[in-house]
């Protein structure tokens, strides 16, 4: 049979499953030198070791953390050979490596940030792996998604119902799934109130899902046009984020259970002291390297629980895609072939672009 130019022959194993033979290169978006175009090449196809699972991608969403890698501001101690980026990934099972339950060839799979963890740790053992000081992550730490084929842990790879389209649903894999876990981690419940700033596609995505759960959401941000956006998502008011924003906050009578950050940047953290209520809880999910001042004083007056949120766990991510294949959760995507990601990864330096783009594989 002919996939994607590539010849595959297959074969029966004696287990019944079957083995695939074909050519053993594939083409692959490769960092050379952070902050430069990544070369479009040939590399070798990886192979699932046990434990393991080769995803053929359809579809592979472009991160803004993808942003970072790139520009050398998250630098693994050592990096992957070859250096492939891409952690939002979607595609079938084409091989099953020893040891591995619960998959089978042909499965759609997803590839999310996570590759492993070290399941030792009691971040791992408590069920957050996600905070996992050890865990390795696609795109990172090993070969990530910006190619044809892809490795996965089997147990950390993304069981996904048929119905979704791999398209519109890559984004969920680390942008739906941080909003998910930052909602999550913020403990909101029905008839709370929340900010989420920063209405970018991480702060989307949290507008519904919070206001699916029945949280009336303030969304914040610089573009009027996101916020007529967040209100049709479900975002109950809407603020611009400028200098008067922190005053407006604090004359409010009533204050807000939780601040969600998301937009990059510290010109958020007065207007989240100024809107959280006391017991309240802020949430930095935003990748933000620079400090914010603190008066302890004040959080011995209030008891306003600060803490920071990464992805999200397993369990969450199960939950997410059930929500997700009940009801799509909306993002706005452009496609874009794999030598058009550098120009995506720039577009989003740059805050030019207008939703989330996501490479098409055309399976």
């Amino acid at each position: 049979m002919i996939l994607a130019g590539l010849r595959c022959e297959s074969k029966q194993m004696p287990d019944g499953r079957s083995m695939t033979s074909h050519t053993k290169t594939m083409r692959a978006a490769v960092l050379g030198s952070y902050g430069e175009p990544l070369e479009i090449t040939s590399v070798p196809r990886p192979v699932a070791g046990p434990g393991q699972i080769l995803v053929r991608l359809q579809a592979c969403g472009v991160c803004h953390t993808d942003v970072h890698i790139w520009r050398g501001e998250s630098v693994p101690p050592h990096a992957p050979s070859p250096f492939v980026m891409g952690h939002e990934g979607i595609g079938r099972v084409e091989a099953i490596g020893e040891g591995v339950g619960g998959w089978s060839l042909g499965d759609r799979a997803g590839v999310p940030w996570i590759h492993d963890t070290c399941r030792r740790c009691d971040e791992c053992l408590d069920g957050h792996e996600s905070f996992c000081q050890h865990h390795r992550a696609h795109g990172l730490n090993v070969p990530g998604a910006f190619a044809e084929y892809v490795v996965c842990d089997a147990s950390f790879a993304v069981a996904l119902p048929e119905t979704i389209d791999p398209v519109t649903t890559a984004p969920v894999m680390c942008a739906g799934i941080t909003a998910y876990g930052a909602v999550k981690r913020a403990a909101l419940k029905a008839g709370e109130k929340c900010i989420v700033f920063g209405c970018g596609g991480l702060g989307l995505y949290a507008v519904q899902i919070a206001s699916r759960l029945g949280v009336s959401v303030l969304a914040v941000d610089r573009d009027p046009a996101k916020l007529e956006i967040a209100r049709r998502y479900g975002a109950a008011a809407a603020e611009i984020a400028d200098s008067g924003l922190p005053s407006r906050l604090a004359a409010k009578g009533e204050k807000y259970h939780a601040c969600i950050n998301f937009a990059p940047t510290t010109a958020t953290w007065d207007a989240m002291v100024a809107g959280i209520r006391p017991r309240g809880r802020i949430i930095a999910a935003a990748m933000v390297f620079q400090p914010v001042p603190l008066v302890q004083e004040w959080l011995t007056a209030t008891g306003v629980l600060i803490t920071g949120t990464s992805v999200g766990t397993r369990q969450e991510m199960r939950e997410l895609v059930a929500m997700h294949a009940d009801k799509p959760l909306e993002t706005t995507v452009e496609v874009i072939g794999l030598e058009d990601v550098s120009a995506a990864l720039v577009a989003l330096e740059r805050a030019q672009s207008k939703g989330r783009y996501v490479i098409s594989f055309a399976r």
